[in-house]
């Protein structure tokens, strides 16, 4: 049994605000959802019991989900790459950090190298890609939430980077120490509350 021109309509209108942004992807979709769906009204099922039954069988955690897996596999290799620089950096990173603090304490040689190597390996490469894949996940959410997580990047950084200064005596520490905290009080924390008061009247 062919579909109806309202209900193809209701179709589209139902995958297009899911926010779907591969287009081919979204018509691959539609077509499926069409297809199936038409497969049941055959059988006499009514239209909004197939259309959900259909979505359901199709992608039972969102068709966001079909979106995100799709862009994994066609840029697969590019991501498990950049995972494990994340990683592998985040832990040379620690490592580096933890010696340069146990040196210091002993007295060794290259003490505050160690300790200079690590903090700046997580703070300008590991956290920005952490910050990059996490991103990602987020896409999808409300606006607030995309500039709560940026801005407690930022402010995370740039207080990091005061602390670098500080510690080499370089200029400008004090001004990065300023705005890391005007970015943390006036960006992430309005943000922060707002989506916890968001959550609590849901």
């Amino acid at each position: 049994m062919k579909l109806n021109s309202e209900q193809e309509k209701a179709i589209e209108e139902y995958v297009d605000a899911q926010g779907l942004k591969i287009q081919t992807l979204r018509d691959d979709i539609i077509d499926h959802l069409c297809c199936v769906v038409e497969s049941e009204l055959g059988k006499g099922k009514p239209f909004d019991q197939s259309f959900e039954q259909a979505i359901l069988d199709l992608a039972p955690d969102g068709l966001l989900e079909i979106q995100n897996k799709t862009v994994f596999l066609l840029n697969s290799k590019r991501i498990i790459m950049m995972k494990k620089l994340t990683y592998l950096t985040g832990l040379l990173g620690a490592v580096a950090l933890t010696a340069g603090v146990t040196f210091k304490l002993l007295h060794m040689a290259f003490a505050t190298e160690l300790f200079m190597l690590g903090f700046l390996l997580l703070l300008l490469v590991f956290i920005p890609l952490l910050a990059i894949d996490r991103y990602k996940v987020i896409l999808s959410k409300t606006i607030s939430v995309r500039l709560k997580f940026i801005s407690g990047v930022a402010a995370a950084v740039i207080t990091g980077l005061s602390a670098v200064f500080k510690i080499m005596h370089l200029q400008g520490a004090d001004l990065l120490l300023l705005l890391g905290a005007f970015l943390f009080a006036f960006g992430f924390l309005p943000f922060y509350f707002f989506t916890m008061y968001k959550k609590s009247i849901a």
